[in-house]
Formats: structure tokens, C-alpha cells, sequence
């Protein structure tokens, strides 16, 4: 959906988006990519995540697959040149884990995760990287005796570092993990790695876009290509920083990046962030009327054995005139369904008319127009394929916009479903999501009031913003999406009415995956992080 009024554009230009993939990390990296993934890249091989990464003792649990250095091709005596490319890319979403041991141990430990390893969802993840980081310093003839992952897991990912992904070219969508203070035992163990892994390398003598700030050291940036088990690794470090892709032009960029700080609040362990100029005009429109500055950031931390939401923290911009907070109201509550993958609810002060030209004086600041808050929600359900129809509906709180709303979102390449439903204005891309928001409605389906106690206490305290993430629903729909979308379907072999048992297993599981609330509430020019959930 989009607006034809916008605010003065803020700084620096929007640039191509990243990939579909990257475009959900917001919301999702963080529990599949970063729990599940610092899960299987941080299980040391010694069990529980204690012990010494160099460790003698045979690798227990999964990956078991190993890989042998006979056969492997011989690294070539002088390096490649690198091509490289025209454009620089910027950062379009992080996740800072600010303490990985900590993070790493409490995912160790947790029951769920545990459970998955001989079950599909869990051998079908760590298939693909099962040989490279279930090879034996043994098996690599290196110095190290125990698994290529407890050298990853140990001392070279022990120390705060930030997974990245850039905007621009469709070769960034990968990734890039990124230590910027590593330590001497990082330092080590990228040597050790280096020293039996490294089957290439690439050197650049320029950043993207031909500029050479930060300068390249000594002739340039070296690139290693780590090679085991047939999975390739793109690896480089420099004085300040450690860099890890699956893409050499990823790695590249992130050398040549603003270094990041990665400091955080007491109680806080891992933090999502994101550009919103790396989106387009929408996201930046959507920051702007939210009055959010650009370190607007989720937060989780470790409770036990698992993340937990702390909310959103961040500052927000001189100019802004943000509500400081209001529960959501029952009939909000009442008109969004239970199964909601992402709710996203937020107070906004705006004139009394909704005119574009009154809009537009008043985010110009000309004027002192009469104002009033509104309640409003997103309500998203993610596909897991380009090829299937967004779901998504604008709920409005104040019916006496109706006319206003019908103006700013006439237009456009996609018709909305308009509906009046639980006193809320309801813009909708398609008939079918408005009437499953008539059914919560009308009580002939549960809604987010018959959600469980914690998640409907967290949304009826006072919030500014609040993001709410089904995380069951959300991945358990994502997988079942991606299933579908890469199943041979034809006239032959028509798709089944159920699924398979090892996907329907797959999908049982990850709905039994926790619901996450990020609350933020404004008091002056700061955004107080609280979170909930079940």
C-alpha cells in the first residue's frame, strides 16, 4: 500500500532493496536465522557449549559428516584479481549479538532445539553445512584436533559481532558476519582455518564505487576462499575487523564499512536493526510520520534457556511529535485474528483533516494545525515466495477518517478492499483478509483477546509501538509456503491435499515456537524498550 503524500525525503538516497529474503529478517532472522543458526554454529562439539575450542575428543552430536583434505584442490600461488564493483551498498539489516556465549549456551540448553536434531525441520537446516562443520582438525590435517565448528563457535565467533545484510545488487542478498574488535584468540583461530581451509584467494585494491576510504592495506584486501566438504566460505580480516560470506563482494563491502560499535544496555543480548532508507519512499514515509530517528532497534536478551523480547528502544527525531503511549483498544484487539503472524499497532498525532495539503503543511511544520491521535495497526501475514499475493490490512481506529483515508490510498498499481469492522477502518489487499478479519470480529474466530494471558496483557499496556510476532505461525506458514512453491505441480503430478509427513511434521513443530512482543513507549525524546510475550 502506498501513499501519494509524502514528507521532505530524509537524507541519502533509498537504492534498490534487498532481497525478499532479507526483507523478513527483520522479523524473522533473528529467531531462525541467529537463534536457530547460532544454535548449529555455536553447539560445541564437546556438548553444552563449555570446554576449550581446541579441544581433543571426538565431536559429539550433529553435524557428524566430515570432510578429508585428500583430494582437495592446491591453492594457487599468486592471488586473483578481484572485480570490483561499480556501486558501494549500505546496510539495510543487522543483528548485533552483543554476548555470544551467553546467547550460544542458553540456545545449547534449550529443550526445543534439542529436540530437533533427528527430526526433519532440524536435519533438513543443518544439511547443507553438516560436512563443512562437522570436519575434524583431524580430517584437515590442521592444528587443531576438535570440529571446524568449535573453532567457529569457540574463540573466533566469542567475541560481539554483527551479521549484515546490504542493500543494491541481487549478489549482496547473502550475509556477511562481521567481528570488528576480534580478539588474539579470533585472530588465531582464522589463521588455523585459513591455513588448512583456504583453496583461492581474490585481492581488491579499491572498495565498491573506486574509492579507497577506508585505503586497502599494503596492495589491497585479500580475500581467502575456505573450501570444505564442497561448501565454499569467503573469508578476510584486517587490523580492525574479521569478515565472513558466503559471497566475495559481500565480504568486500563489509571492509569497506563503517566499522560497528557494538555496545549495549545491561539485560540486552542481541539487537535488530535496519535503514529504512534502504526500502524506498514507503519505509522512509513510515519512519518519518512515527517521528523514529535511525537507531530504532529491536532488543532481546536471555532468559534461561531462550530469547526473550525487551522491546524497542531508540531516539526520535528533534522534530518528531510522537504520542507518548495507550493501551490498544478491545475493539483493536477484538478485530485482529489470534493466528496473526505480525501485528504492528502505533499511536499517531495528526491534523484534524487528513488533506493532503493540510498533511503536508503540518510534516513541514507550517502551522499549528488542530490535532488528535489515532490508533492504527498493520496486520501481515509473510509468504515464503514472490510468486504468492502479500496479505496484509490497515487498521484505522477512528471511523471519522474514512473519507481521508479513501483519498490518500485512492491509486496506485493494487486496488484495496475497503470495510467498516469493530468501529476500525479496514484497507485490505484482498476480499478474503477482510473477511477473516470480519470472522474475529463477530466472535466466529478467536482473536488476539483470547490470545494467551501475557501476550494480551503486554498489548493492553501503554505503548507508542508495539510489534507483535506469532513466531509459530509465522515460520510454520513460511515453511508450508516455501514447500509449495518449489513443488513440481502439473497435470501429471498434481499437489497433494496434505502434505508430506516430514513437512507437516516440520510445520507441528515450528508452531510451538513462542510469541515475542517489542513495546516502546516515548517519554520526551527517548523510546522506553519493554517487552512480553509467551
Amino acid at each position: 500500500m502506498t501513499s501519494p503524500v509524502s514528507p521532505p525525503p530524509p537524507a541519502g538516497g533509498g537504492g534498490k532493496g534487498p532481497s525478499s529474503t532479507a526483507r523478513i529478517a527483520l522479523l524473522g532472522a533473528l529467531v531462525v536465522g541467529v537463534g536457530v543458526g547460532a544454535f548449529v554454529i555455536g553447539r560445541k562439539s564437546g556438548g553444552g557449549g563449555s570446554g576449550p575450542a581446541f579441544s581433543s575428543g571426538e565431536p559429539k552430536g550433529p553435524p557428524s559428516a566430515g570432510a578429508s583434505v585428500e583430494g582437495m584442490p592446491e591453492v594457487p600461488s599468486e592471488p586473483t584479481l578481484m572485480e570490483v564493483p561499480g556501486s558501494a551498498a549500505s546496510p539495510a539489516i543487522w543483528v548485533d549479538v552483543h554476548a555470544p556465549a551467553k546467547v550460544r549456551d542458553a540456545l545449547a540448553r534449550n529443550a526445543w532445539l534439542k529436540a530437533q536434531w533427528d527430526k526433519p525441520l532440524g536435519q533438513g537446516f543443518t544439511s547443507g553445512w553438516a560436512a563443512f562443520l562437522g570436519s575434524t582438525g583431524t580430517d584437515l590435517k590442521a592444528s587443531f584436533k576438535g570440529a571446524v565448528l568449535d573453532v567457529v563457535a569457540g574463540p573466533l565467533l566469542d567475541t560481539p559481532f554483527r551479521t549484515v545484510w546490504f542493500n543494491g545488487d541481487a549478489r549482496v542478498g547473502t550475509p556477511a558476519v562481521i567481528v570488528p574488535k576480534a580478539s588474539k584468540a579470533s585472530r588465531a583461530a582464522w589463521d588455523a582455518l585459513d591455513a588448512v581451509a583456504k583453496r583461492g584467494e581474490l585481492r581488491a585494491t579499491s572498495c565498491p564505487g573506486g574509492t579507497t576510504e577506508p585505503p586497502p592495506p599494503g596492495d589491497g584486501f585479500h580475500l581467502s576462499r575456505w573450501l570444505v566438504a564442497e561448501q565454499t566460505l569467503w573469508a578476510a580480516r584486517t587490523e580492525d575487523r574479521l569478515v565472513l560470506s558466503r559471497h566475495p563482494v559481500v565480504v568486500l563491502q563489509a571492509l569497506c564499512g563503517p566499522l560497528p560499535e557494538l555496545d549495549a544496555e545491561d539485560g540486552v543480548d542481541v539487537e535488530v536493526g535496519f535503514d529504512p532508507d534502504a526500502y524506498g519512499r514507503e519505509a522512509q514515509l513510515f519512519t518519518h510520520v512515527l517521528g523514529l530517528g535511525a537507531d530504532a532497534r529491536l532488543q532481546l536478551g536471555v532468559d534461561g534457556d531462550r530469547l526473550v523480547a525487551r522491546g524497542i528502544a531508540g531516539k526520535l527525531r528533534p522534530d518528531a511529535m510522537a504520542n507518548d503511549g495507550r493501551p490498544l483498544s478491545d475493539d483493536l484487539l477484538k478485530l485482529v485474528p489470534e493466528d496473526t503472524p505480525v501485528l504492528f499497532a502505533f499511536q499517531l498525532t495528526l491534523p484534524e483533516s487528513l488533506e493532503p495539503a493540510k498533511l503536508k503543511a503540518f510534516w513541514a511544520h507550517e502551522g499549528q494545525p488542530r490535532t488528535r491521535a489515532r490508533q492504527v495497526a498493520l496486520v501481515w501475514t509473510p509468504r515464503g515466495s514472490a510468486s504468492m499475493e502479500p496479505e496484509l490490512a490497515l487498521l484505522w481506529g477512528d471511523a471519522q477518517d474514512a473519507e481521508g483515508l479513501a483519498a490518500l490510498f485512492s491509486g496506485g498499481a493494487r486496488t484495496l478492499v475497503r470495510a467498516t469492522l469493530c468501529k476500525h477502518v479496514v484497507l485490505a489487499t484482498s476480499q478474503a483478509e477482510v473477511e477473516r478479519l470480519q470472522k474475529a470480529c463477530d466472535g466466529r474466530a478467536p482473536n488476539m483477546l483470547n490470545a494467551a494471558g501475557p501476550v494480551v496483557t503486554g498489548l493492553r499496556a501503554p505503548s507508542t509501538v508495539v510489534l507483535g510476532v506469532n513466531t509459530g505461525r509465522l515460520f510454520s506458514g513460511l515453511a508450508v509456503d516455501g514447500y509449495t512453491s518449489e513443488a513440481r505441480v502439473d497435470r501429471a503430478s498434481p499437489l497433494p491435499r496434505a502434505l508430506p509427513p516430514e513437512i507437516e511434521a516440520a510445520r507441528r513443530d515450528l508452531e510451538a515456537l513462542p510469541y515475542l512482543g517489542f513495546r516502546g513507549r516515548v517519554q520526551g525524546y527517548v523510546m522506553l524498550s519493554e517487552g512480553f510475550g509467551t
